[in-house]
């Protein structure tokens, strides 16, 4: 037993005396890492005092300061960013709904201005512009060689004002201009309508109406329906939704979650990270969801896809999401100016960053690109049949009632053959959900 002791007393002061040896180089590399630290800060001090008394303009200390902020904040991600008191309270004003602009977010990639997602029924939208889409040029000015918010204030201006963007899209062998008028974005957060029998969710962004907007237009459709048992399931339309607010995706994943977890983030630390978890209740009432995303879906559509898919709660269909996994934290500032900082990563349930990544649809299906009407199909006849024929014989086998059912069938038919080719992802998406109600409840 004395042994033992022994033992471990000397393996204790073996510890003590290498913690002992250890610790004054540490000391040093830390009192050197904070020399450095300072000798940098009074390089900033000395070239900042050089360009105000040397400059060969007069300058504004104020925006010179901004700017260095700005570009420290800038080269850690491009997410992170200062935002000016006027930033700040646009920031503010949009998570409302309600701002001025084109109608688009976008990104920064090689120096150039890339569209993440035109919004719904924006000037933007209207003018044709599309996810993936570089914006080189604005009114001939380059944007190469600017930051995302000097790039960004080129685009702003007076609501009627008329701005021309070069586009740079592939596919096209040539960049293009596009000329765009200015508008207050009223953001409607989602739009709900009935195809057929299925409810389509439309979800534009992530603001503070969007899980509001949801439950009380998915109840509207239903009710409008006759009931639950009328619809044969929902369509959650992500497409070209650049995200928003984290807690609105998590809203809207609980909103067809029982149980379970919906997202988890985690910060360089360890502890600062949060898990948040589904809540009792399905505003679908188990109906088969199907989500739809494609290049332009992106952070909070992310997480709700993710989570969906994940938990085996709906088939994911499109293309790959856009790819942005991580969490920007807008932390307020003096003089009303803000900091949007990255500060953490998120995970869906299973445990898989997205960042970069993007979410990868359980079935693959393209947009085709529109192409205008021809001549020759616009003067194509409609197909004849046997009914047409004059003089042709009635059929003696259906009573007048399962005809009438025939013909509301084929209407529908032509209805969905329409929407096919108007939108042929939402129409895939409605025709998995009609094959499933097909095969009745799971047992």
């Amino acid at each position: 037993m004395k042994k033992f002791v022994m033992a471990a007393l000397g393996g204790t002061l073996a510890g003590v005396v290498a913690t002992t040896q250890i610790a004054g180089p540490l000391l040093a590399q830390d009192t050197n890492a904070n020399a450095n630290v300072y000798e940098q800060l009074d390089l900033f001090g000395d070239i900042f005092e050089r360009i105000r008394a040397q400059y060969v303009e007069e300058v504004d200390a104020g925006k010179l300061i901004e700017a260095a902020i700005n570009g420290m904040l800038t080269s850690l991600d491009p997410h992170s960013s200062y935002l000016s008191p006027d930033d700040a309270a646009q920031m503010r004003v949009q998570t409302r709904g309600e701002f001025g602009g084109l109608g688009i977010e976008v990104t920064q990639e090689d120096g150039f201005v890339k569209v993440v997602s035109p919004i719904d029924g924006t000037p933007a939208d209207e003018a044709g512009i599309e996810a993936g889409d570089f914006i080189t040029h604005v009114d001939g000015e380059t944007v190469l060689g600017l930051n995302l918010d000097e790039a960004v204030d080129l685009m702003r201006g007076p609501v009627g004002s008329e701005i021309v963007i070069t586009v740079v899209r592939e596919g096209e062998s040539e960049p293009f201009d596009v000329t765009i008028v200015r508008d207050t974005i009223k953001l409607t957060a989602v739009r709900t309508r009935t195809e057929g029998e299925t409810i389509v969710l439309r979800v534009t962004t992530f603001n503070d109406q969007t899980y509001p907007n949801l439950k009380s237009g998915l109840e509207k459709q239903i009710q409008e329906a006759g009931g639950i048992d009328k619809i044969n399931g929902i369509v959650v339309d992500l497409r070209n939704n650049p995200g928003g607010l984290l807690t609105q995706a998590i809203r809207v994943s609980d909103a067809f979650l029982e149980a379970g977890e919906i997202v988890s983030t985690r910060g360089r630390d360890p502890q600062d990270g949060d898990r948040f978890n589904a809540t009792p209740g399905d505003l679908a009432q188990g109906k088969p969801l199907v989500v739809l995303i494609n290049g332009g879906s992106a952070s909070a559509s992310e997480i709700v896809a993710g989570a969906l898919q994940d938990h085996r709660r709906a088939i994911v269909v499109g293309t790959k999401s856009f790819g942005k996994g991580s969490v920007q934290t807008v932390m307020p500032l003096r003089s009303d100016g803000a900091m949007r900082l990255t500060t953490a990563r998120y995970y869906t349930p299973s445990g898989r960053s997205i960042q970069a990544l993007g979410v990868s649809p359980d079935i693959v299906v393209e947009q085709p690109r529109r192409r205008p009407e021809t001549e020759e199909q616009s003067d194509a006849r409609p197909s004849r049949s046997e009914a047409d024929l004059r003089g042709s014989l009635n059929n003696d086998s259906l009573t007048d009632d399962e005809i009438e059912q025939i013909e509301a069938d084929r209407a529908k038919a032509a209805a969905a053959a329409a929407l096919r080719q108007e939108d042929y992802q939402l129409a895939y998406a409605i025709d998995i959900l009609k094959g499933l109600s097909k095969l009745g409840p799971s047992r």
